[in-house]
């Protein structure tokens, strides 16, 4: 070695300004965003066929489905604004229809009050009203699980009706153990009161008005919806497409390995494992990742001193199981949520009501929605069982007969949801302090990146402004402010950044945000 050389170390080949984890809406997202401006961008997938993660949709047959049903309604503007870029001739506006199976009958939702008042009873119905009185005269000081909070808010027998037994299913674990943090993320824009007007207005037959993007609503009483004619994941191959002709790449069937920081160069090592077993190895400035945060950390070097903490995070995996029917006018609904105990399935979704184009003419694709842990008997169930035990349970609901199946079809998701028990905010806020201080160009995303129950749209905000950030060279905003119900849009906002309708649609510069 020259004497001029002696004790630096050698340049590394950059494959890439930019490595991104996960081609699901956060991480195809970025990419788009960043291939505005460079190509410089390589993005891996773990599954060797479909980009779109949890928003992908699958084909069987001629038949295509959804996991989960994904509504495409922000009050977002940006976000919304992105959707018709990147698709902008393929959305249908869909009418927003769904039930609540509870105790053999079905319940509109949102409710219709005199129905609501029939299958109840006048004195269930009584009783739901007095114990919301007295909830509100008698609260729980500083509600800490889902239970508390919810009680709180609808009181103690609404709770038990409506929300105990679904909440139950999707979590595998009590309502006492699970965080209020959850309900306020997802169910704090609706309140008693607010359920009762709309309820009213169903009732005496008052028709809904298209709601405009950034409308004061409440997310879950929406009307109308728009949805890619072919399903969700008709975007993220349109996402996927425009970013390979910018110069970005997108390889499949790749498993990150090994994520190691070299400080002294200031770059990422990248190992990868392809889907017929191969290695292979990446650099890269940035690396972006909407990969689960426990996978993550496990796989980064020097390891994190928040590694525990990391191991502490739970999740709920979740089993579609899509049922072809050769029959129509099976249920006009676009999902119904099933709350009674006595059968395991969660929700029931019609794609057929979602878009027309999902199945073939004169047929029907259920998909029956199992939430679970991937060591349960549901998970490790095989694919006969689980569309034999479908079939047995839609017959149940009364939604269909067992004779009318003639094909199935399952689709497992591991980690779906990020659990939100009474531990994870302490452990995501060791997580995230350590990260943020030992590898500064490591940037967190998305759902599962975040360990943050966002939906669709406000995965792919966190994601557009990470692009930002990364495009400035410094963290211009804090993505940690993006939530459920976009309320950062004018939190501290000058009123000269209110008076501007893109300055609604972001959280503040992190190095203006007041204390």
């Amino acid at each position: 070695m020259r004497p001029e050389t002696r004790g630096i170390a050698p340049r590394m080949t950059i494959d890439a300004d930019i490595f991104v984890i996960g081609a699901g809406p956060a991480g195809l997202t970025t990419a788009y965003c960043l291939t505005k401006e460079t190509p410089s961008v390589i993005v891996i997938e773990k599954d060797p066929l479909y980009v779109g993660g949890i928003s992908r949709t699958v084909r069987h047959g001629n038949f295509l489905f959804d996991i989960g049903g994904h509504r495409f309604f922000s009050k977002a503007k940006e976000v919304v604004d992105l959707w018709h870029e990147i698709l902008p001739d393929d959305f249908i506006t869909r009418r927003r229809l769904s039930r609540i199976y509870y105790g053999g009958k079905f319940y509109s939702y949102p409710l219709s009050a005199f129905q609501a008042l029939r299958n109840l009873g006048i004195f269930t119905s009584a009783a739901c009203i007095l114990s919301y009185a007295y909830a509100k005269a008698f609260p729980i000081a500083s509600p800490r699980s889902f239970h508390d909070w919810v009680r709180n808010r609808f009181g103690e027998r609404l709770f038990q009706i409506f929300f105990k037994t679904y909440t139950e299913k999707v979590w595998g674990m009590p309502c006492d153990e699970i965080s209020a943090d959850w309900a306020a993320q997802r169910i704090k824009g609706l309140d008693l009161r607010v359920a009762i007007v709309s309820a009213l207005k169903h009732s005496f037959g008052r028709k809904p008005k298209a709601v405009a993007v950034g409308d004061d609503v409440v997310k879950t009483l929406i009307e109308t919806f728009q949805y890619p004619r072919k399903g969700p994941g008709m975007m993220w191959e349109a996402a996927a497409t425009k970013i390979k002709e910018r110069g970005g790449r997108i390889l499949m069937g790749r498993e990150l390995v090994e994520l190691a920081y070299d400080e002294v160069q200031r770059l990422w090592r990248i190992g990868v494992a392809t889907s017929d077993g191969k290695r292979e190895s990446y650099t890269a400035r940035h690396v972006v990742s909407s990969a689960p945060v426990r996978e993550l950390v496990h796989k980064l070097s020097p390891r994190p001193i928040s590694l525990l903490h990391a191991r502490a995070l739970r999740y709920r995996d979740f089993l579609t199981v899509a049922l072809m029917m050769d029959k129509t006018d099976v249920f006009a609904d676009n999902w119904i949520y099933i709350h009674d105990p006595s059968v395991k399935v969660g929700r029931v979704q019609n794609f057929g009501s979602w878009s027309p184009e999902m199945a073939p003419a004169g047929m029907t694709c259920l998909g029956l929605e199992y939430f679970c842990f991937e060591d349960d008997g549901l998970w490790t169930m095989s694919d006969e069982e689980l569309i034999a035990l479908a079939t047995r349970e839609v017959a149940k609901v009364g939604l269909a007969a067992a004779t009318d199946v003639i094909d199935g079809c399952v689709v497992r998701q591991a980690k779906a949801y990020p659990v939100y028990d009474d531990a994870y905010r302490d452990h995501m806020a060791m997580i995230r302090r350590d990260l943020e201080q030992s590898y500064p160009s490591l940037h967190l995303i998305g759902r599962n990146g975040m360990h943050k129950y966002n939906n669709q749209d406000h995965a792919m905000m966190t994601a557009m402004l990470t692009a930002r950030n990364i495009l400035a060279g410094e963290r211009i905003y804090d993505i940690w402010q993006v939530n459920e119900d976009a309320e950062y849009h004018e939190a501290g906002a000058s009123s000269a950044q209110a008076a501007l309708a893109s300055e609604r649609l972001v959280p503040l510069k992190a190095n203006t945000r007041a204390a």
